[in-house]
């Protein structure tokens, strides 16, 4: 697929969830990866979408909380790259998302983010199921441990599981627009 109908969406690096009280598994290497990849998209002239997930305006997490504020390292140009919010798991549902993929023209979405069992699972059946060719970048995406699994077994599961129905699977590295 030419880089022209490529896109890459990075889910919810922000403030509250990324450097919230528990730190996400691999931080600063999923950082790094998810880093690399907005240089390669602009490099390649590649639209990039951010999602921010925000709550109800009476919470932690409304959308003028520092909470829901993008990572500084992502370096967001908000006057050229696609910044929308979401309230719901799925990037598509009550978002413009979908209407400015589809204005585009593009037909592969390159998918990274947090948290790999929420949103960027939500986000990845979504898109497959919007009929977009879903690449999951398998080392750009994290989550934290939660009572039943760790971390890293959450991750290798939905990299596992995803795979083939719905994604292809890249390393961060080894993808190229």
């Amino acid at each position: 697929m030419s880089s022209s109908e490529s896109a890459l969406l990075v889910i919810d690096m922000q403030q509250g969830l990324f450097r919230g009280a528990v730190t996400p598994y691999h931080a600063d290497r999923v950082l790094a990866n998810i880093c690399l990849l907005i240089e390669k998209a602009r490099q390649a002239k590649v639209p990039i979408f951010f999602a921010r997930h925000t709550g109800p305006d009476d919470s932690p997490f409304s959308a003028r909380s520092p909470l829901t504020r993008l990572l500084p390292e992502l370096g967001v140009d908000d006057a050229q790259e696609g910044v929308f919010i979401k309230k719901f798991p799925s990037c598509f549902r009550d978002t413009p998302l979908l209407s400015q993929l589809r204005e585009k023209g593009i037909k592969q979405l390159v998918v990274t983010g947090m948290k790999t069992e929420f949103c960027v699972d939500t986000s990845c059946r979504a898109a497959a199921d919007c009929g977009f060719s879903v690449v999951l970048v398998s080392d750009a995406h994290t989550t934290v441990d939660n009572p039943h699994l760790t971390a890293e077994k959450i991750i290798a599961h939905h990299n596992l599981t995803l795979a083939g129905p719905f994604v292809t699977l890249s390393a961060a590295a080894e993808w190229h627009f």
